[in-house]
């Protein structure tokens, strides 16, 4: 039967559910934010035996089916359960991929937000590298700056009132706590080395913060301060990011993006990058 219910913590059978999705869907499931706040308490869990699970916050959700258990009405069921709870619903599907599509349109949801993931890889990779060998951009010419790399115990409190102030807009990134920042910087992938500061004399203009995992370097977010937008910074903190994956051997990389984004999309495609996935945020009417 396709019975909800509600885990009052993580069980270790979903750590399992969420590798074999990413293995048959080619990405994970879940944010890393959703997870972040399931960790933190912020967001609920729902799930279906051990074979469907649902991450859940304020009419916000992401859920998946394990792959051999698809086709047997546990997401129907999981969707009927959120829409039941939360009539205005936002849900998340990672990857557009038809059985979603299908999903959402049987329950009346709309797209109303892509996600979209660019890559760049192999010779491209080495080709905007190469690039950055050979010119010296604009933006490092024009500003007294210079790149450091974060200070566990130091930084705290500076990255997250900038981040804040250039992600005010952005439902996610935007409302990144103390807590939730605690909690990415405990996990196995996170290297203080990767998270890298632009200052000007000591103010704080803008970071870049990789996430290597799998021989995959993720531009994980970078943000500039929204009183120097238009200066080249974020140009500047892309160079940095890919000179210290070229330092680590890393040849892949990826990052996520708005579709709407226009300006980010510029500059990422400028360094090679090209479209590879696409997450798709469905609506209640």
């Amino acid at each position: 039967m396709n019975v909800v219910e509600t885990l009052p913590s993580r069980p270790d059978w979903l750590d399992v559910l969420i590798q074999r999705a990413t293995r048959a869907d080619g990405q994970p499931p879940f944010s890393d934010g959703s997870l972040v706040e399931l960790a933190t308490g912020a967001r609920e869990l729902l799930v279906i035996g051990d074979v469907a699970a649902a991450l859940v916050r304020d009419g916000e959700a992401e859920f998946v089916v394990d792959p051999d258990a698809r086709r047997h009405g546990h997401g129907t069921a999981l969707l009927e359960e959120l829409l039941s709870r939360s009539p205005r619903l936002l849900v998340w599907a990672h990857g557009d991929h038809k059985a979603a599509r299908a999903l959402a349109a049987s329950h009346g949801l709309t797209a109303v937000r892509e996600l979209l993931q660019l890559r760049v890889s192999g010779v491209d990779f080495d080709t905007a590298v190469d690039g950055l060998l050979n010119q010296q951009s604009r933006s490092s010419r024009s500003l007294s700056d210079r790149i450091e790399t974060f200070r566990p115990g130091s930084d705290e409190g500076t990255w997250l009132e900038l981040n804040a102030r250039a992600f005010a807009a952005h439902p996610e990134q935007g409302a990144v706590t103390r807590a939730d920042l605690d909690v990415l910087m405990a996990e196995p992938w996170f290297d203080a080395d990767d998270l890298l500061l632009l200052r000007d004399g000591e103010t704080l203009l803008g970071y870049c913060w990789l996430k290597v995992e799998h021989g995959i370097g993720e531009f994980y977010v970078v943000g500039v301060s929204p009183d120097r937008q238009g200066e080249g910074i974020g140009r500047r903190l892309v160079e940095a990011g890919l000179s210290r994956l070229a330092e680590r051997g890393i040849r892949v990389s990826s990052l996520y993006v708005e579709a709407d984004n226009e300006p980010a999309l510029r500059l990422y495609r400028s360094f090679g990058f090209d479209d590879y996935a696409v997450d798709v945020q469905y609506a209640t009417a």
